[in-house]
């Protein structure tokens, strides 16, 4: 009887695992945005934080969103300062983008750490199509941005 309650649980774990919704990511939409330790104007003010910075939003209510930032850090922000457009933020000191998804391609630029490119798409093959915001695009690895 153990055993068949130990494989029904299993069961609902792999599909529930199985069923998890993707992350969705958000932007800082203002040219500065406040992050709270609770959703209100009247709660602590945590961090000023800069437009087109990526944040994992965990919880969306009526005018506020709980976020996660690329440290694991949660925080509150007004949802009017978020826009749905998806940027990502390299990671590492220096990220080559190369013009095609493949670390043999040519480079189309180099970037450094903290920069917020925009996202495009996502590849199955752990690249990320990204645009500069000089309008440069190309393909940077996913384990040397965040937000993707």
């Amino acid at each position: 009887m153990k055993s068949l309650v130990a494989l029904s649980l299993l069961i609902a774990l792999v599909t529930a695992a199985g069923s998890a919704r993707a992350l969705d990511y958000v932007s800082v939409v203002d040219s500065s945005a406040i992050l709270y330790d609770a959703p209100s104007l009247k709660a602590k003010k945590l961090f000023v934080v800069n437009r087109y910075l990526p944040l994992e939003q965990v919880v969306s209510l009526d005018d506020w969103v709980k976020v996660r930032d690329s440290s694991g850090s949660l925080a509150w922000i007004e949802k009017r300062a978020l826009s749905g457009k998806r940027f990502v933020a390299v990671m590492i000191p220096l990220a080559a983008v190369h013009q095609a998804a493949d670390a043999g391609a040519p480079i189309a630029f180099n970037t450094r750490q903290q920069v917020a490119l925009e996202w495009l798409e996502s590849s199955d093959n752990g690249w990320v199509k990204v645009r500069h915001l000089d309008g440069m695009t190309g393909y940077v690895r996913a384990t040397e941005v965040w937000g993707d």
